[in-house]
């Protein structure tokens, strides 16, 4: 099911309910222009309403994952920052921001790829997601800094999560690039691997063997409730669970993990979430 997006600047496939989004500038070794950013929005759009979808796993075509904002293109256009920073409501997402933080609402797993250089912006698109797996020799980067810029797309949301705050603005603020194995000790990546397509691609398949609302549902709990007050947590515990018990997809789980023997069911599409 291919569909090709915005000049073809990223490039979706699906396939056995796992989406697999490129980006697909490898000449410019996948360097955002406003283009890419549009794509990129529209590929997370269209697959946050895709029910059908039980992961995405998302790499970069070529040598690099991303080597962050395209500066030349940007900025020669005057339309483009507004493009890049209007937003409606201070509160939400604007195009910049929803390359990283969309991720974050599709109701299935997102899995970044990473390698050969992440860098600024990048880094900011690959922090949507919910796990990164990066080789070994990636260079990573929160760049902007060298720009005399701060990060602004987003990622801060997933570094509050993931980096102890000395780390991170230590990061930010010099600008250091840092290996694989750097970022899986402050805890920026999930895995290390030497070969991180098959890795995403087995992490994706195992997902895969699980209910999809129990997936969905444990993706939106965590999110929303890492940092919110303990009572809206056991609240969303409670009334998740309460949704998907009342689904087709828990039961056949249950029958599936009773009678392993036997030919599995097939999940239904998944409940909106």
């Amino acid at each position: 099911m291919p569909n090709d997006t915005i000049d073809n600047r990223v490039n979706l496939t699906i396939k056995n309910g796992i989406a697999h989004v490129s980006l697909n500038r490898p000449d410019k070794h996948n360097a955002i222009d406003i283009k890419m950013f549009y794509a990129i929005s529209q590929t997370i759009k269209q697959l946050k309403v895709d029910r059908s979808i039980r992961a995405v796993i998302v790499e970069g075509i070529g040598e690099d994952f991303c080597s962050g904002l395209d500066i030349k293109s940007v900025m020669k256009s005057a339309k483009a920052p507004l493009q890049l920073l209007f937003k409606w409501l201070p509160w939400q997402a604007n195009l910049a921001q929803y390359v990283s933080v969309g991720w974050r609402k599709i109701p299935a797993p997102v899995i970044m790829v990473i390698h050969g250089r992440c860098w600024g912006g990048g880094l900011q698109i690959a922090l949507g997601g919910d796990f990164r797996i990066a080789a070994p020799d990636t260079s990573i980067s929160i760049m902007e800094s060298r720009w005399g810029l701060i990060p602004d797309m987003g990622g801060t949301l997933a570094l509050r999560e993931l980096l102890s705050l000395d780390i991170a603005k230590e990061l930010a603020m010099t600008g250091a690039i840092i290996n694989g194995e750097q970022a899986l000790n402050y805890g920026l990546v999930t895995h290390v691997d030497e070969d991180p397509a098959e890795k995403a691609l087995q992490l994706a398949q195992a997902i895969c063997q699980q209910s999809p609302d129990a997936v969905a549902a444990t993706k939106k709990l965590y999110n929303k409730s890492w940092w919110s007050k303990p009572g809206f947590a056991l609240l969303r515990e409670s009334y998740y669970q309460v949704k998907i018990l009342l689904g087709k997809n828990q039961k056949i789980k249950t029958y599936n993990q009773l009678h392993q023997d036997e030919k599995t069911r097939e999940f239904v599409k998944r409940q909106n979430w």
